[in-house]
């Protein structure tokens, strides 16, 4: 089964880590990330959480959300699943809406990518 709590990294050397996953699903943790709007380096931003409980054999479904903290005014929000392949390799993939501020209603379909 997989287990969420740790240290991931993705395809863009961005890094999160996960603390323990609570008996309810909850979880929090930090992501570090290489790819920011505004260009230059790395940030560490916290991250809330909560996991479906897996059903017995199954893979667990998660969200959790980034407040890119201190540098960007945008918050993302990830939905993905756990697999685990015939190795006992972990992999998550997730799927990403990153919503920025804007100053306008005007402006708003320009927000969300």
């Amino acid at each position: 089964q997989c287990q969420l709590s740790g240290l991931w990294r993705n395809d863009q050397e961005s890094l999160m880590e996960i603390s323990a996953v609570r008996g309810n699903g909850d979880f929090h943790g930090k992501y570090l990330t290489h790819v920011t709007l505004a260009g230059g380096c790395a940030r560490v931003s916290p991250l809330k959480g909560i996991q479906q409980q897996p059903t017995e054999g199954g893979w667990p479904t998660f969200a959790f959300t980034v407040r890119w903290d201190k540098f960007s005014n945008a918050t993302t929000a990830f939905a993905g699943q756990c697999f685990m392949d015939t190795g006992g390799k972990e992999t998550l993939t997730t799927m990403w809406l990153l919503r920025e501020a804007v100053g306008s209603l005007q402006e708003d379909w320009k927000a969300t990518r």
